[in-house]
């Protein structure tokens, strides 16, 4: 995977230190084990209105993409399919929040590693079929932006990580 820019984010009114006090920038390394380890993630979409959506979700990270599945009749498929600019973070502790575009990827190759990688993290058994395109939408979002923050150390840790198209 590419190494991201890094740089504080710009959060007026919050005392956030300076890049190089607190816990000072942290490391990618951080952010890419959050969300390796992190059993549910919340997937913000945007009805076709503007109204926003918001839904929890089991996800995968693969070295550079966050992979999650959804019913094709479901609010997050139909919001993803008209606009596929998404928002989806860990949990609320040490949050990682990923904003993207989901990519839905229907190539049996593609879906056999989204299942593999399913059943080692969950210690499922889900079966190649479970991802058939035709009942569930399976995505892959690759971070444009990332955010990061330690809650020990909220004003001297956020960080974000920028990746270049």
């Amino acid at each position: 995977m590419e190494i991201p820019r890094v740089s504080r984010p710009f959060m007026p009114g919050y005392g956030i230190a300076g890049p190089d006090q607190g816990s000072g920038l942290l490391d990618w390394s951080w952010a890419a084990d959050r969300l390796t380890a992190s059993r549910n993630y919340w997937v913000a979409t945007v009805w076709p209105t503007g109204r926003p959506h918001l839904m929890p979700v089991w996800a995968t990270w693969d070295d550079s993409t966050l992979w999650f599945s959804s019913a094709v009749g479901s609010r997050k498929t139909k919001n993803l399919r008209a606009d596929p600019q998404c928002v989806i973070t860990t949990d609320a502790s040490d949050p990682v929040i990923i904003e993207g575009r989901a990519n839905a990827v229907t190539e049996p190759a593609q879906l056999q590693r989204v299942v593999d990688l399913m059943n080692a993290k969950y210690g499922i058994h889900m079966q190649l079929g479970y991802l058939d395109p035709a009942v569930n939408a399976t995505f892959g979002v690759r971070p444009a932006r990332v955010f990061g923050m330690r809650d020990a150390d909220f004003q001297g840790s956020p960080t974000r990580w920028i990746f270049d198209d």
